[in-house]
């Protein structure tokens, strides 16, 4: 029997958190994308707390032109609050997806807006 898709992000995304992990000094930027939404959220794993986030379901987000546009304002709102909260460097967790598209252009997006990863 074939292994489902969300079975197989599921596996590729705990072969990733055991060598993935965010510190206080430089967390861990985590990409959640949903056919519709994107979401990332910069996490401190020692503590358990999430440092800053950003989502297209915020409120005072536009949803202009493609999904792959709305990644990139995305990326750029993200590496902006994390400026606010002093993060400078990050470790980059794809969450089980391809480093293509969405999750690519957002890292991209984070990347020419000041985060270093």
């Amino acid at each position: 029997m074939a292994i489902k898709k969300e079975e197989r992000r599921k596996k590729l995304k705990m072969r990733i958190r055991k060598r993935v992990n965010g510190t206080a000094e430089r967390p861990r930027l985590t990409v959640f994308r949903s056919n519709k939404e994107i979401y990332a959220q910069l996490i401190d794993d020692t503590k358990g707390i999430t440092l800053a986030s950003a989502s297209s379901m915020e409120k005072s987000f536009e949803k202009k032109g493609t999904k792959t546009d709305v990644a990139i304002s995305v990326g750029k709102v993200i590496a902006e609050r994390a400026k606010t909260v002093g993060v400078d460097s990050v470790v980059f967790d794809r969450n089980g997806y391809l480093y293509h598209g969405r999750v690519k252009s957002l890292a991209e997006a984070a990347r020419e807006n000041g985060l270093k990863f």
